[in-house]
């Protein structure tokens, strides 16, 4: 009993905060029903007490020889310590602890009492938020070493050590710069998306066999699909005058990925050389090598023509302007971590909600679907 530690005191006499909170309820509990528990006694007969006290013995004695060491609370403790002071000296013996047990138990209660929060020694730790800055900085900058994050967090106004830094760094599996400068293929593709736009036609025959082209634009960066025209006839004079019109919608672009047909003329590469772009000719008979545009026209078969018989040149239109701004505010993509193109910089809604809680809008009379939060 003489070296058991009080619940919550360390060696050193200290105890922590939160355990201090879930004491003192427990021990305001356990004072006041021994408070009413002595209100009971004084007010029942000199007989009946004498009689519990015989019983509470020898109930005492039968459980001292079935236990070596009985386990106390915190609560029962400090009761038995600070009773343990008005029981004269020679009363001693009924309690099943020792005295030097109580007066630890006291010493205990005392030095918990005048216990504040300290520091421990050594350097304060890196909090948890600084440390994942660190390795998001590192993440989303392969080619920055250590000095050169801690300038970076320097700037926003957090003040830490290069030693510091390259020590997160170095538990986190991540050696620094320039081991990390090479790129992924990832990265280096996002990174040339940026200025990149892929061009092709596809064809739609009518109920009457009427074989419409659809001339469409694709940018790699945000997906975002815009449609240059319908026609049955693509002359070429048709396809250049397409190309000055929906060179003015497109972003700053570097590169244009087309494939050879004869339908682009020079006079259509000619608009876009005007502005500095490069044309890239995909390989003959390659459709993978502008699989962006390739994978759009798929979707757009599987998920609405081949579901639709088209009438004619307006109802082409009509139907491909649906689905193309279908496809650009609320469709989602696994490349723009399913976000629409047109909302890709918009931070997705976080809420709970129950299907009474979702509206779902009709498009193309219900061939397609979009589902909403109700305001």
């Amino acid at each position: 009993m003489g070296a058991e530690n009080p619940i919550g005191v360390s060696h050193r006499g200290h105890v922590s905060k939160a355990k201090i909170e879930v004491m003192i309820p427990s021990l305001i509990y356990w004072a006041l029903r021994r408070l009413l528990e002595l209100i009971v006694l004084r007010l029942r007969s000199d007989a009946a007490n004498q009689v519990e006290i015989l019983i509470l013995r020898q109930e005492l004695m039968v459980l001292r020889r079935q236990v070596r060491r009985p386990r106390c609370h915190p609560a029962d403790r400090a009761l038995l310590a600070g009773l343990g002071r008005w029981l004269p000296r020679e009363r001693w013996g009924s309690l099943f602890v020792r005295p030097e047990t109580l007066r630890r138990w006291h010493r205990a209660l005392v030095a918990r009492r005048w216990t504040y929060p300290h520091r421990p020694p050594g350097r304060p730790g890196v909090a948890t938020g600084v440390r994942s800055l660190v390795l998001r900085l590192a993440r989303e900058n392969s080619n920055w070493g250590y000095r050169r994050i801690q300038g970076e967090l320097a700037r926003l106004g957090i003040t830490l050590a290069p030693s510091t830094v390259w020590e997160i760094l170095r538990r986190a599996g991540i050696e620094p710069a320039p081991r990390r400068a090479s790129e992924s293929w990832r990265e280096f593709l996002c990174a040339q998306a940026a200025g990149m736009v892929a061009c092709d036609f596809l064809t739609v025959d009518t109920v009457l066999l009427r074989r419409l082209y659809v001339l469409v634009f694709v940018e790699f960066a945000t997906r975002r699909v815009h449609l240059a025209g319908i026609t049955a006839n693509p002359t070429w004079e048709w396809v250049t005058q397409q190309a000055r019109n929906v060179i003015g919608d497109l972003g700053p672009l570097k590169f244009l990925i087309r494939d050879r047909d004869a339908k682009f003329s020079k006079s259509f590469d000619d608009i876009f050389r005007s502005e500095g772009i490069r044309i890239i000719r995909s390989p003959i008979r390659a459709p993978r090598a502008n699989a962006v545009c390739e994978r759009w026209i798929g979707s757009l078969r599987r998920e609405c023509l081949d579901r639709l018989l088209i009438f004619g040149q307006g109802h082409l239109s009509h139907v491909l302007d649906e689905y193309i701004d279908h496809f650009n505010r609320h469709r989602p993509h696994r490349s723009l971590d399913q976000r629409a193109p047109q909302d890709g910089n918009q931070v997705p809604k976080t809420a709970v909600a129950t299907w009474i809680g979702i509206h779902r809008r009709d498009r193309l009379g219900g061939l397609l679907h979009e589902y909403e939060l109700v305001a």
